[in-house]
Protein backbone atom coordinates (compact mmCIF):
# COMPACT_ATOMS: atom_id res chain seq x y z
CA UNK A 1 0.00 0.00 0.00
CA UNK A 2 0.93 3.68 -0.79
CA UNK A 3 0.20 6.38 1.08
CA UNK A 4 -0.44 9.97 -0.63
CA UNK A 5 -1.78 13.09 0.68
CA UNK A 6 -3.52 15.24 -1.03
CA UNK A 7 -2.16 18.32 -1.96
CA UNK A 8 -4.37 21.23 -3.53
CA UNK A 9 -7.43 20.18 -1.55
CA UNK A 10 -8.90 19.10 -5.01
CA UNK A 11 -9.85 15.65 -5.65
CA UNK A 12 -10.99 13.59 -8.83
CA UNK A 13 -13.36 10.87 -8.62
CA UNK A 14 -11.07 8.64 -11.25
CA UNK A 15 -7.41 7.63 -11.50
CA UNK A 16 -5.30 5.68 -13.17
CA UNK A 17 -6.79 2.62 -11.88
CA UNK A 18 -5.34 1.63 -8.96
CA UNK A 19 -7.49 0.66 -6.33
CA UNK A 20 -7.71 3.97 -4.10
CA UNK A 21 -9.60 4.34 -0.79
CA UNK A 22 -9.85 8.22 0.38
CA UNK A 23 -11.06 9.68 4.07
CA UNK A 24 -13.25 12.37 3.54
CA UNK A 25 -13.43 12.51 7.14
CA UNK A 26 -11.93 10.26 9.70
CA UNK A 27 -13.82 11.79 13.01
CA UNK A 28 -16.33 10.41 15.37
CA UNK A 29 -20.37 11.04 14.86
CA UNK A 30 -19.46 14.63 16.95
CA UNK A 31 -16.20 15.67 15.67
CA UNK A 32 -15.68 19.12 14.70
CA UNK A 33 -11.80 18.78 13.59
CA UNK A 34 -11.84 15.88 10.85
CA UNK A 35 -15.18 15.61 9.79
CA UNK A 36 -16.77 12.33 10.09
CA UNK A 37 -15.98 8.67 9.30
CA UNK A 38 -16.91 8.64 5.41
CA UNK A 39 -15.16 7.20 2.66
CA UNK A 40 -14.83 7.14 -0.90
CA UNK A 41 -13.59 4.31 -2.87
CA UNK A 42 -11.94 5.93 -6.17
CA UNK A 43 -10.67 2.62 -8.79
CA UNK A 44 -10.52 4.17 -12.60
CA UNK A 45 -13.35 5.49 -13.58
CA UNK A 46 -15.36 4.64 -10.58
CA UNK A 47 -16.44 5.22 -7.46
CA UNK A 48 -18.00 4.37 -4.49
CA UNK A 49 -18.80 6.87 -1.36
CA UNK A 50 -19.28 5.04 1.83
CA UNK A 51 -21.86 6.77 4.20
CA UNK A 52 -22.65 10.30 3.71
CA UNK A 53 -23.00 11.89 7.15
CA UNK A 54 -24.34 15.26 8.33
CA UNK A 55 -21.15 17.20 7.90
CA UNK A 56 -20.22 14.79 4.23
CA UNK A 57 -21.74 18.05 1.83
CA UNK A 58 -19.51 20.26 3.41
CA UNK A 59 -16.48 18.24 3.47
CA UNK A 60 -17.06 17.83 -0.31
CA UNK A 61 -17.40 21.42 -1.18
CA UNK A 62 -13.81 21.82 0.41
CA UNK A 63 -12.72 19.13 -2.21
CA UNK A 64 -13.87 20.51 -4.99
CA UNK A 65 -16.73 18.61 -5.42
CA UNK A 66 -20.53 19.14 -5.11
CA UNK A 67 -23.01 15.95 -3.89
CA UNK A 68 -24.43 15.54 -7.09
CA UNK A 69 -20.65 14.62 -8.42
CA UNK A 70 -21.15 11.61 -6.14
CA UNK A 71 -22.99 8.99 -8.65
CA UNK A 72 -22.68 5.61 -6.19
CA UNK A 73 -23.21 5.28 -2.46
CA UNK A 74 -23.63 2.48 0.29
CA UNK A 75 -24.72 3.33 3.43
CA UNK A 76 -23.76 0.98 6.62
CA UNK A 77 -26.49 2.01 9.10
CA UNK A 78 -28.76 4.34 10.26
CA UNK A 79 -26.82 6.97 12.48
CA UNK A 80 -26.67 10.44 11.16
CA UNK A 81 -22.32 10.59 11.00
CA UNK A 82 -23.44 7.90 8.09
CA UNK A 83 -27.13 8.99 6.51
CA UNK A 84 -27.32 12.81 7.52
CA UNK A 85 -26.37 14.05 4.21
CA UNK A 86 -28.34 11.53 2.60
CA UNK A 87 -31.50 13.97 2.38
CA UNK A 88 -29.42 17.01 0.26
CA UNK A 89 -28.34 13.84 -1.85
CA UNK A 90 -31.68 12.74 -2.99
CA UNK A 91 -33.17 16.13 -3.13
CA UNK A 92 -30.39 17.80 -5.17
CA UNK A 93 -30.70 14.84 -7.42
CA UNK A 94 -33.67 15.56 -7.69
CA UNK A 95 -34.22 19.00 -8.31
CA UNK A 96 -31.23 20.38 -9.38
CA UNK A 97 -29.53 17.51 -11.36
CA UNK A 98 -32.36 15.63 -12.29
CA UNK A 99 -30.92 12.35 -12.13
CA UNK A 100 -30.92 9.45 -9.12
CA UNK A 101 -27.49 8.09 -7.41
CA UNK A 102 -27.50 4.61 -7.45
CA UNK A 103 -27.74 3.00 -4.02
CA UNK A 104 -26.26 -0.60 -2.82
CA UNK A 105 -28.51 -1.35 -0.65
CA UNK A 106 -30.65 -4.65 0.50
CA UNK A 107 -34.41 -4.82 0.69
CA UNK A 108 -34.00 -5.08 4.63
CA UNK A 109 -32.12 -2.18 5.07
CA UNK A 110 -33.71 -0.45 2.24
CA UNK A 111 -37.05 -0.54 4.25
CA UNK A 112 -35.37 0.65 7.59
CA UNK A 113 -33.42 3.72 5.61
CA UNK A 114 -36.70 5.31 3.99
CA UNK A 115 -39.46 4.36 6.61
CA UNK A 116 -37.40 5.22 10.21
CA UNK A 117 -34.97 8.34 8.03
CA UNK A 118 -35.60 9.61 4.97
CA UNK A 119 -39.46 9.40 4.20
CA UNK A 120 -40.37 12.50 6.39
CA UNK A 121 -37.85 14.63 4.47
CA UNK A 122 -38.08 13.20 1.12
CA UNK A 123 -41.47 11.54 0.42
CA UNK A 124 -43.65 14.95 1.16
CA UNK A 125 -42.18 16.72 -1.26
CA UNK A 126 -44.59 15.67 -4.12
CA UNK A 127 -48.01 14.28 -5.01
CA UNK A 128 -48.38 12.11 -8.50
CA UNK A 129 -51.70 10.10 -9.21
CA UNK A 130 -52.29 10.08 -5.46
CA UNK A 131 -48.57 9.13 -4.22
CA UNK A 132 -46.16 10.41 -2.36
CA UNK A 133 -42.58 9.35 -3.43
CA UNK A 134 -40.66 6.48 -2.54
CA UNK A 135 -37.33 5.31 -2.51
CA UNK A 136 -37.53 3.90 -6.60
CA UNK A 137 -38.39 7.94 -7.26
CA UNK A 138 -34.85 9.08 -5.67
CA UNK A 139 -32.24 6.40 -6.19
CA UNK A 140 -31.34 3.71 -8.34
CA UNK A 141 -30.90 0.28 -6.77
CA UNK A 142 -28.14 -1.87 -7.05
CA UNK A 143 -29.57 -4.74 -5.24
CA UNK A 144 -26.55 -7.30 -3.63
CA UNK A 145 -26.97 -11.07 -3.41
CA UNK A 146 -26.59 -12.90 -0.27
CA UNK A 147 -23.15 -14.75 0.01
CA UNK A 148 -23.91 -18.20 2.14
CA UNK A 149 -20.50 -19.49 2.87
CA UNK A 150 -19.78 -17.33 5.26
CA UNK A 151 -20.71 -17.55 9.45
CA UNK A 152 -22.83 -14.41 10.08
CA UNK A 153 -25.48 -12.73 6.74
CA UNK A 154 -22.96 -11.44 4.04
CA UNK A 155 -23.84 -9.49 0.66
CA UNK A 156 -21.79 -9.08 -2.28
CA UNK A 157 -22.47 -6.43 -5.03
CA UNK A 158 -20.37 -4.95 -7.73
CA UNK A 159 -19.80 -1.06 -8.68
CA UNK A 160 -18.22 -0.69 -12.19
CA UNK A 161 -14.67 -2.19 -11.36
CA UNK A 162 -15.13 -2.20 -7.71
CA UNK A 163 -16.26 -5.56 -5.81
CA UNK A 164 -17.49 -4.76 -2.62
CA UNK A 165 -18.43 -7.66 0.40
CA UNK A 166 -20.82 -6.66 2.85
CA UNK A 167 -20.66 -8.16 6.22
CA UNK A 168 -23.30 -7.53 9.55
CA UNK A 169 -21.41 -6.30 12.32
CA UNK A 170 -22.39 -6.21 15.93
CA UNK A 171 -22.97 -2.09 16.65
CA UNK A 172 -26.50 -0.99 18.46
CA UNK A 173 -27.84 -1.49 21.20
CA UNK A 174 -24.73 -1.57 23.51
CA UNK A 175 -25.78 -4.89 25.00
CA UNK A 176 -26.72 -7.30 21.86
CA UNK A 177 -24.10 -10.31 22.40
CA UNK A 178 -24.08 -11.04 18.52
CA UNK A 179 -24.41 -9.32 15.15
CA UNK A 180 -28.38 -11.86 14.84
CA UNK A 181 -29.66 -9.32 17.96
CA UNK A 182 -28.06 -5.92 16.68
CA UNK A 183 -30.07 -3.72 14.36
CA UNK A 184 -28.88 -3.78 10.94
CA UNK A 185 -25.12 -2.44 10.38
CA UNK A 186 -22.30 -3.81 8.28
CA UNK A 187 -18.47 -3.41 7.14
CA UNK A 188 -17.53 -3.45 3.64
CA UNK A 189 -14.84 -5.59 2.29
CA UNK A 190 -12.96 -4.02 -1.04
CA UNK A 191 -11.60 -6.12 -4.02
CA UNK A 192 -10.95 -9.13 -1.47
CA UNK A 193 -8.16 -7.34 -0.46
CA UNK A 194 -9.29 -4.43 2.11
CA UNK A 195 -11.65 -4.62 5.44
CA UNK A 196 -13.63 -1.33 6.22
CA UNK A 197 -15.46 -2.01 9.38
CA UNK A 198 -17.20 1.24 9.52
CA UNK A 199 -19.20 1.30 13.08
CA UNK A 200 -18.96 -1.55 15.50
CA UNK A 201 -18.40 -2.81 19.14
CA UNK A 202 -15.28 -5.08 20.10
CA UNK A 203 -16.35 -8.43 17.72
CA UNK A 204 -12.97 -10.13 17.14
CA UNK A 205 -15.16 -13.49 15.16
CA UNK A 206 -15.54 -10.40 13.00
CA UNK A 207 -11.85 -10.14 12.18
CA UNK A 208 -11.10 -13.82 12.38
CA UNK A 209 -13.51 -15.16 10.07
CA UNK A 210 -12.87 -12.66 7.31
CA UNK A 211 -9.05 -13.06 7.29
CA UNK A 212 -8.50 -16.24 7.48
CA UNK A 213 -10.04 -16.34 3.72
CA UNK A 214 -8.90 -13.18 2.46
CA UNK A 215 -5.39 -12.19 4.60
CA UNK A 216 -6.36 -8.62 4.29
CA UNK A 217 -3.54 -6.35 3.19
CA UNK A 218 -5.15 -3.78 5.91
CA UNK A 219 -7.60 -3.43 8.03
CA UNK A 220 -9.37 0.27 8.49
CA UNK A 221 -11.31 -0.04 12.45
CA UNK A 222 -13.63 1.95 14.56
CA UNK A 223 -12.10 2.93 17.36
CA UNK A 224 -12.99 5.09 20.39
CA UNK A 225 -10.16 5.83 22.90
CA UNK A 226 -12.14 4.40 25.89
CA UNK A 227 -13.98 1.27 26.31
CA UNK A 228 -18.00 1.02 26.72
CA UNK A 229 -20.92 2.31 24.27
CA UNK A 230 -21.62 1.20 20.61
CA UNK A 231 -17.65 1.09 19.09
CA UNK A 232 -14.85 -0.63 20.15
CA UNK A 233 -12.44 0.21 22.69
CA UNK A 234 -8.70 0.88 22.09
CA UNK A 235 -7.68 -1.42 24.99
CA UNK A 236 -10.20 -3.78 23.67
CA UNK A 237 -8.67 -4.12 20.46
CA UNK A 238 -5.37 -4.36 21.73
CA UNK A 239 -5.41 -7.66 22.81
CA UNK A 240 -6.09 -8.70 18.98
CA UNK A 241 -3.00 -10.92 17.96
CA UNK A 242 -0.22 -8.85 16.74
CA UNK A 243 -0.12 -9.67 13.33
CA UNK A 244 -3.43 -8.59 13.01
CA UNK A 245 -3.04 -5.44 14.67
CA UNK A 246 -0.04 -4.79 12.14
CA UNK A 247 -2.63 -4.83 9.41
CA UNK A 248 -4.90 -1.89 11.39
CA UNK A 249 -5.69 1.66 10.91
CA UNK A 250 -7.61 2.89 13.26
CA UNK A 251 -10.65 5.06 12.51
CA UNK A 252 -13.96 6.98 13.71
CA UNK A 253 -12.00 8.29 16.69
CA UNK A 254 -12.54 11.88 18.61
CA UNK A 255 -10.72 15.25 18.65
CA UNK A 256 -8.32 14.10 20.88
CA UNK A 257 -6.52 11.93 19.00
CA UNK A 258 -3.25 13.14 19.31
CA UNK A 259 -2.95 11.90 23.00
CA UNK A 260 -3.19 8.42 21.59
CA UNK A 261 -0.95 8.50 18.41
CA UNK A 262 1.59 6.96 20.46
CA UNK A 263 0.11 4.66 22.04
CA UNK A 264 -1.62 3.63 18.89
CA UNK A 265 1.75 2.92 17.79
CA UNK A 266 2.73 1.28 21.28
CA UNK A 267 0.33 -0.93 20.99
CA UNK A 268 1.42 -2.14 17.86
CA UNK A 269 -1.05 -1.11 15.55
CA UNK A 270 -0.58 0.46 11.84
CA UNK A 271 -1.41 3.89 12.76
CA UNK A 272 -4.63 6.10 12.62
CA UNK A 273 -6.12 6.43 9.17
CA UNK A 274 -5.90 9.98 8.60
CA UNK A 275 -8.57 12.69 6.76
CA UNK A 276 -7.61 14.16 2.95
CA UNK A 277 -5.06 10.81 2.35
CA UNK A 278 -5.08 8.38 -0.37
CA UNK A 279 -4.45 4.82 0.95
CA UNK A 280 -3.12 3.53 -2.72
CA UNK A 281 -3.53 -0.41 -3.56
CA UNK A 282 -1.74 -1.04 -6.62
Amino acid sequence: MRVKRLRDRTLSLANDGALDLFFIGVGSAFTKRQYQTNLLIIKGNDHLLIDCGTRCPQALVELGLKVTDIRNILITHSHADHIGGMEEVALMGRYVARRKPVMVINEAYEDILWNMSLKGGCGLNEKRNGRMLDFPDLFEVIRPEPVPQFGRETFKARVGGIHILMMRTKHIPDNSPDWQSSYWSCGIIIDDRVMFTSDTRYDPDLIDEYDKKFDFENIFHDCQFFTGGVHAGIEELKSLPREIKKKIYLTHYGDDWRKFAKTASSYGFAGLARQHVHYIFK
